[in-house]
């Protein structure tokens, strides 16, 4: 057992070592894409919750259709209802020369119940700002969407 756990443990520690430069490395474009990556896949599993924790303090949210919404306003919107999910793929991600700023688009798919209490998806087109924020961390600083046709309609 303990030739086993020292033979496994350099592996494991190498492995891990591994992950976190290959984390690290991402740069550019291929960062925002990998942020985009996580900030979708928390949204997936936590919702709105999810979704405010990768917004700056001072990030707000363009609303199809309508208003701006704040970080604080954000924070007063009640959960999701239970089936609602939100998933988006970035098409397109770009970094400024200075390292410090960019953006992704792409499309999204909102599924929420409707009156009848019939799951129902609503597709469109998003647009995402990140910004390095002073601590290291990247967070989305304007976030817009604009609903859109059902790209599988015949219209």
């Amino acid at each position: 057992m303990k030739t086993l756990t020292i033979v496994l443990l350099p592996l494991l520690l190498l492995a891990a070592t591994s992950f976190a430069k290959k984390e690290k490395s991402a740069k550019g474009a291929d960062l925002l894409r990998e942020l985009e990556a996580n900030f979708a896949a928390d949204v997936a599993k936590h919702g709105h919750d999810a979704f405010l924790t990768y917004f700056a303090e001072d990030g707000v949210e363009l609303v199809d259709g309508g208003g701006i919404n704040t970080k604080d306003a954000m924070r007063k919107q009640p959960p999701w209802p239970e089936g609602t999910t939100l998933s988006w793929t970035p098409v397109h991600a770009e970094m400024a020369a200075s390292g410090d700023l960019g953006y992704t688009y792409g499309n999204y798919v909102y599924t929420a119940k409707n009156k009848e209490g019939k799951l129902v998806a609503n597709y469109g087109k998003y647009t995402s700002i990140w910004k390095k924020q002073k601590n290291g961390q990247w967070k989305v600083v304007v976030d817009m969407g604009n609903s859109s046709p059902d790209p599988n309609s015949t219209k």
